[in-house]
């Protein structure tokens, strides 16, 4: 199992068109067979902070998700929405749902 915990401060006028581009993004990413969950979080107090969670059955599964059209339409959506440098942590797990490893 792999994880990547991405965080993306957004300006204030685009959070509405980040969560649109982002629930398209995630809605195909969810299809892909190596993906497990791709969840997207608004933080409470600060609504131009995001927290995706994206887990994969394998490394190759999501560097596969990095290669598909849904992404890279994301990617360049939300280029100049983002406050700053979007902050991804990769994982592997340890246990996951029901399933160790």
């Amino acid at each position: 199992m792999y994880v990547v915990c991405v965080t993306v401060q957004v300006k204030p006028a685009f959070v509405d068109e980040f969560i649109r581009a982002t629930l398209d993004n995630a809605r195909h990413t969810r299809q892909e067979p190596g993906n497990l969950r791709f969840d997207v979080l608004q933080a409470e107090e600060d609504t131009g902070r995001f927290f995706l969670y994206e887990a994969y059955r394998a490394k190759d599964d999501f560097a596969d998700h990095q290669q598909t059209e849904h992404y890279f339409r994301w990617k360049r959506a939300v280029a100049d929405w983002m406050a700053g440098p979007r902050q991804g942590v990769k994982h592997n797990s340890i246990i996951f749902g029901d399933s160790e490893g």
